[in-house]
C-alpha cells in the first residue's frame, strides 16, 4: 500500500482545462471517491493516475515516488496499479478462475502460489462455486465480483475503479456498493473510485472529493460533505437541499422573507446577497405558530404528497421563495393552509457566494 498525492494536476485539451489545478492527498489504505456529474473531470483524473494520460501541469506521487509530471511519466504497467472499467473487460473464452489468475500468470508466479492465491480470493469474493463457469454464464453482479477478484489478486499498491457499478440494475447496484466496501475493508488497498452516484460515494468512501468543471469543490468525509457543504453546487449535488437567498445583516444573520435568520458556516457580509442551504428533513413544519420565535418563517402550503412513511411538502414564503419540507406521514396539512417553518440555526449553512 502507498499514499497517492496529486499536486496542482492539470490536463488541457487545446485551451480547455478538463482537470484544473487539482490537489488531493489520498492516505494509504483509504478509499476515496471522485464524485461529480458527467464532464466534471473525474474520469480524466483517474486516467492521469493510471498513466493513460499525461498531465499538462502538476504531478502525481505514490509514496515517495514521482510517477507523473509533464517531464516524466512512468508507464501504466510499471505503476503497480489495478484498474476496473465500466465494462469489466473479462475474457469471454476464459473461465472465472482463468480470468482471475491471468495477471499472476503474466508475472510468471509459480503454479502452487497461484493456486493458493486463487483459493483465497474465490472464498473472499464468494465465487468458489462459479470458478469453472464462463463470463457469459454469469449475472452482472457475479461478473463484477470476478473483475474485483482479478484486480485484487495481484496485490496492487493502488486500486482504481471507473464507474464500476453503472451497468447494473438499481437493486444489484445497491447490493454491490456494500460488497465493494466489504472487500476494501478486507484488503485495505489504497483505492480511487470514480462515480456520479452520490449514494455509491456515501456508502463506500472514507473521503469524497466533489468535482465540478475540472476542480475539486470540496473534499471531506461523507458526513462533512452532507452536513457541512461549502458551496451551492455541493449542497445541491449531495442530497436534496433547499438553497435560499437572503441579504446579509451581520456575520451570522441574513434577512429572509422579512425574518432575521441565524446561520452557521461561511461568514456573512452585511448587505451581500447570501445563499443558505437547509435540508428538507431539517425544517420543522407546524399548523400553529410555534413557541420559539427565532428562525421561524410563515409560509403557505403549495402542495403535499403522501409517500407512505412520510409527506413531501412544497411551501412558499411571503417573498415567493419555495422550500421543500419532508415530515412524518401523520402531519397532514391541506394545500393552501398557512403554516410556520422553524429553520434551526445549526442546520442553516451559509455558503460561499
Amino acid at each position: 500500500m502507498a499514499s497517492v498525492e496529486l499536486r496542482g494536476l492539470t490536463k488541457r485539451y487545446g485551451n480547455t482545462a478538463v482537470v484544473d489545478n487539482v490537489s488531493l492527498q489520498i492516505e494509504h489504505g483509504h478509499l476515496v471517491c471522485l464524485l461529480g456529474p458527467s464532464g466534471c473531470g473525474k474520469t480524466t483524473t483517474l486516467r492521469l493516475i493510471a498513466g493513460f494520460v499525461e498531465p499538462s501541469e502538476g504531478e502525481i506521487r505514490v509514496g515517495d515516488k514521482l510517477i507523473s509530471s509533464p517531464a516524466h511519466t512512468v508507464p501504466p504497467e510499471r505503476r503497480q496499479m489495478s484498474m476496473i472499467f465500466q465494462s469489466y473487460a473479462l475474457w469471454p473464452h476464459m473461465t472465472v478462475a482463468e480470468n482471475i489468475v491471468y495477471g499472476l500468470k503474466l508475472r510468471k508466479i509459480d503454479r502452487a502460489t497461484i493456486g493458493q492465491k486463487l483459493d483465497a480470493i474465490l472464498a473472499t469474493t464468494k465465487l468458489a462455486a462459479l470458478a469453472e463457469r464462463y463470463p457469459g454464464e454469469l449475472s452482472g453482479g457475479q461478473q463484477q465480483r470476478v473483475a474485483l477478484a482479478r484486480a485484487l489478486i495481484v496485490e496492487p499498491e493502488t486500486l482504481l475503479l471507473d464507474e464500476p457499478l453503472s451497468n447494473l440494475d438499481a437493486n444489484l447496484r445497491e447490493e454491490m456498493r456494500f460488497e465493494v466496501r466489504r472487500l476494501h475493508d478486507e484488503y485495505r488497498y489504497t483505492t480511487v473510485y470514480v462515480t456520479h452516484d452520490q449514494s455509491e460515494a456515501m456508502t463506500t468512501a472514507d473521503l469524497i472529493a466533489v468535482m465540478n468543471l475540472g476542480k475539486i469543490e470540496q473534499a471531506g468525509s461523507p458526513e462533512d460533505i452532507y452536513d457541512r457543504p461549502q458551496s451551492e453546487f455541493v449542497a445541491r449535488f449531495i442530497g436534496s437541499s433547499n438553497v435560499i437567498k437572503g441579504r446579509g445583516l451581520d456575520a451570522t444573520h441574513i434577512d429572509f422573507a422579512g425574518v432575521p435568520l441565524q446561520c452557521v458556516g461561511a461568514t456573512i457580509v452585511a448587505g451581500a446577497n447570501t445563499p443558505v442551504s437547509i435540508r428538507p428533513h431539517d425544517i420543522a413544519l407546524s399548523a400553529a405558530p410555534p413557541q420559539q420565535f427565532e428562525n421561524v418563517v410563515p409560509a403557505t402550503v403549495v402542495r403535499q404528497v403522501f409517500l407512505g412513511g412520510s409527506r413531501d411538502y412544497m411551501v412558499e414564503a411571503k417573498d415567493g421563495t419555495q422550500l421543500r419540507v419532508v415530515t412524518a406521514a401523520e402531519a397532514n396539512i391541506p394545500q393552501g393552509s398557512s403554516v410556520w417553518l422553524h429553520l434551526p440555526s445549526g442546520r442553516c449553512r451559509a455558503l460561499a457566494s
